[in-house]
């Protein structure tokens, strides 16, 4: 009786070794992305904090060697639960590569919660029970860093990835005056019932770039939501209507101007530009079988984040959206 009791312990220990066996390999398989490789850079990275509104507020600054007065800067917009070196690695360092090549400062900040406060009413915003001020943080960020690094204040932009872009679209829509573009990538507008922004009567030109086969933030809109199980982020509108909403906001009423291409991997790049003779456009980048990340040459994505194109150059496509715009 005893040997047979040790028998069925030892067997059912194995077969949980088995198991967890099983469900590592399943996590490494789905989770797991290798680290890209840094660059050999130019300038120096290096952190920073601000005060505001009584909290201690940090962020990471990128500046190039020999960086000029006047010169553009680039706040570049971590996801949910994420920060500023995730953020670096997930866009393979593509907006330091750029700003060595193109002469621009590049910041990372660090939301306050979870989330960023955006434009969403749901969502992990809170600290404490308290929401922080990420727009008035990001404004005094900038202001600091145009004063210390003598860079042109016309010329800031906003980028974002996921609550990220987000944010971003937070920034156009009640900041138009203080961001000259903003790029929201696989991020789209909320619901009206989920919608808390107060949008200016100004404008500002927009570029949004998602994946079809986004398995977190839905093209076609819907329920933000990983699975079904993890991370509820509340509704949101298509990627088509989150473009037309901001033609609209714009007063951009041409139909818009359409191209689309093959990139490698089997995927295909489909651009919508709302565009007129006056200083700000629209732009939608489809990625067509993409899935949640920025697509880039340098960093793989999680398999459980959808599939994961190395191309096109999406750093390369945000930056050349913002530096034609005009001044």
């Amino acid at each position: 009786m005893k040997r047979t009791v040790l028998r069925f312990l030892k067997l059912g220990l194995l077969g949980l070794l088995a198991l967890l066996t099983l469900l590592a390999g399943l996590f490494g398989y789905f989770v797991y992305a290798p680290e890209p490789a840094p660059p050999q850079l130019s300038g120096t990275l290096r952190k920073a904090s601000i005060e505001v509104a009584g909290l201690t507020r940090s962020y990471r600054v990128y500046t190039p060697k020999g960086l000029p007065k006047g010169a553009p800067l680039v706040l570049v917009m971590h996801g949910s639960g994420e920060g500023p070196q995730r953020i670096r690695m997930g866009t393979g360092y593509g907006f330091e590569r750029l700003a060595d090549a193109y002469g621009f400062a590049v910041a990372y900040p660090k939301a306050y919660a979870s989330d960023w406060n955006d434009c969403s009413v749901i969502g992990d915003k809170k600290v404490d029970g308290a929401r922080a001020d990420d727009a008035g943080f990001l404004a005094a960020m900038v202001d600091k860093l145009v004063a210390e690094h003598g860079l042109d204040p016309a010329r800031v932009f906003a980028a974002g990835v996921s609550n990220g872009g987000s944010m971003a679209m937070r920034l156009a829509l009640e900041q138009p005056g203080r961001y000259r573009a903003v790029a929201a990538v696989v991020a789209n507008v909320p619901a009206p019932q989920n919608f808390q922004c107060k949008p200016s009567a100004q404008s500002t030109s927009v570029m949004i770039m998602n994946g079809t086969l986004d398995p977190l933030v839905p093209y076609a809109g819907g329920e933000i939501s990983l699975l079904g199980l993890f991370y509820k982020g509340g509704p949101i509108i298509s990627s088509h209507a989150s473009a037309q909403y901001f033609a609209d906001w714009n007063h951009l009423s041409a139909a818009p101007q359409t191209s689309r291409m093959d990139v490698p991997g089997g995927f295909s790049v489909e651009q919508n530009r709302w565009r007129n003779e006056g200083r700000t456009e629209v732009e939608l980048v489809t990625i067509h079988g993409g899935g949640h990340g920025l697509p880039q040459a340098y960093a793989q994505r999680p398999r459980l984040l959808g599939p994961s194109p190395m191309a096109p150059d999406g750093p390369a496509m945000i930056w050349d959206f913002f530096a034609r715009q005009p001044r």
